[in-house]
C-alpha cells in the first residue's frame, strides 16, 4: 500500500462498519504512521462509543499503540450534506476516504431524495470544497458499489452519480486525484444479511430468503479495505478498482449457516428495487477494463480525464455474481475461515464478528 506516514486523513461516515476497520487498519501502523485521522459523521452516539473502545485500549497491540492514538484519532460531528461542516473537515486532510452513505436498499427506495443528498450531494460537498478553496487535497477515494452498475434502485443510482461526481473532480481539481472502489456484500456489516440470518436461526427460524435464484458478490471487512488500499496505491485519476471475488446463492448462505439444524428457510418474494443478480462490471464498461492482479480497473469514461490510455481489455462480457458460484461446501469453508457459522457463534456478540 502507499505510505500515509505523515499524512492527514479524514474518513467520511468513519463510525460506520467499513469506516471502523479502515480506522482500526490505518492506526495499525501497516502502512506508517499518520499525522492525524479524522472522522466526520452525524452520529455523536456512534462516535462516543467508538472513542471508548479506543481509550480502553490500555495495552499496546499489534492494531493500535495507546500513547498514540489521543493525538491521532480526531472526531468530528457533521454531516457530508452540509457544505460548511465538510469544507472545514476536508481544509485539513491530505487523502479523504468517502465512506458516508444511505445504503440500504429498501430505505432509499422509499426516501430517495434523501439518499441523494447523502450519497451525490455529499461526494459534491467535497469536490466543490477542493475547487473553491483549493485545497491541497491529494487524493480522493470515494466507496461505491456493485449496486451502481446497471442500476435498478435508488441506491445504485444515486451511487452510480457518485462515481460520475468524483470521475469528474478530476476536471474541476486537476491537483487532486479523484479514483473509485466498487465492491460487492461485506460478509456481517451492520445491516447486511448474515447478521439477519444469525438471528433468525437462534430464533428457531425460519430463515427468509428474497428468491431462490438470487446471488451476491461475497467478501469480508478487511478485503474491503484492501480494495481502497490498492485503488490508493495504484489506481490512476478516474479509474474505478474492483475486487476479483466469489459468489454465491442466497439459499447457499442461509443452508451453510443453518447446517444441522432443522430450520425452514422461506422465499418471501423480491423487495423494492432488488436485484436476482449483481454486476461489478457491465458489458459495456468491459471494453475499459484492465486486469491489476487481484483486481480489475475501470478506466474513467471521459476523455479529457483518460488521456491518451488505451485498456488492455481484461474481460469479454460483464462480471456478475451469477457466474462464478461457490459450491456449498466452498461457502462452508469461507465461512468457517472468518468465525461466521453459527456453531462458532457461541459467545460472540455482533461486534466480535464484525471483525
Amino acid at each position: 500500500m502507499l505510505s500515509v506516514k505523515g499524512k492527514r486523513i479524514l474518513i467520511t461516515g468513519g463510525t460506520g462498519s467499513l469506516g471502523k476497520v479502515l480506522t482500526k487498519r490505518i492506526l495499525s501502523g501497516e502502512a506508517g504512521t499518520p499525522a492525524k485521522v479524522i472522522i466526520l459523521s452525524r452520529d455523536e452516539a456512534k462516535q462516543h462509543f467508538m472513542r471508548i473502545e479506543y481509550e480502553n485500549s490500555v495495552a499496546a497491540t499489534d492494531e493500535i499503540i495507546y500513547n498514540n492514538f489521543k493525538r491521532l484519532l480526531e472526531f468530528r460531528i457533521g454531516d457530508v450534506r452540509d457544505f460548511h461542516s465538510v469544507a472545514s473537515a476536508v481544509k485539513e486532510a491530505d487523502i479523504v476516504f468517502s465512506a458516508a452513505a444511505l445504503k440500504q436498499v429498501p430505505t432509499c427506495e422509499y426516501f430517495p431524495f434523501e439518499a441523494v443528498r447523502t450519497n451525490i450531494a455529499g461526494p459534491e460537498n467535497i469536490v466543490r470544497a477542493i475547487q473553491e478553496h483549493g485545497l491541497a487535497v491529494e487524493t480522493v477515494v470515494g466507496i461505491s458499489t456493485d449496486k451502481a452498475c446497471k442500476p435498478v434502485n435508488v441506491m445504485g443510482m444515486t451511487k452510480a452519480i457518485q462515481e460520475r461526481v468524483y470521475i469528474q473532480g478530476n476536471m474541476r481539481c486537476p491537483k487532486t486525484r479523484f479514483v473509485c472502489v466498487r465492491y460487492g456484500n461485506v460478509l456481517a456489516s451492520r445491516g447486511s444479511v448474515i447478521p439477519l440470518f444469525h438471528k433468525q436461526i437462534a430464533s428457531g427460524g425460519p430463515v427468509t430468503v428474497t428468491t431462490s435464484d438470487m446471488t451476491r458478490f461475497l467478501l469480508s471487512l478487511n478485503q474491503a479495505v484492501d480494495v481502497i488500499f490498492a485503488a490508493l496505491k495504484g489506481a490512476n485519476p478516474g479509474e474505478t478498482y474492483i475486487p476479483r471475488v466469489p459468489s454465491a446463492r442466497m439459499t447457499d448462505l442461509a443452508k451453510a449457516l443453518i447446517g444441522d439444524r432443522d430450520t425452514e428457510i422461506k422465499v418471501t418474494g423480491i423487495r423494492p428495487g432488488e436485484k436476482i443478480h449483481e454486476i461489478l462490471i457491465s458489458e459495456e464498461e468491459s471494453f475499459l477494463t484492465e486486469d491489476r492482479g487481484n483486481y480489475y480497473a475501470i478506466l474513467p469514461i471521459l476523455p479529457e480525464v483518460c488521456g491518451d490510455r488505451k485498456a488492455k481489455r481484461a474481460l469479454q462480457s460483464e462480471y456478475s455474481s451469477k457466474d462464478s458460484l461457490m459450491t456449498l461446501q466452498e461457502l462452508r469453508v469461507l465461512l468457517e475461515g472468518y468465525g461466521l457459522l453459527v456453531e462458532q457463534q457461541s459467545g460472540k456478540d455482533e461486534g466480535e464478528l464484525l471483525r
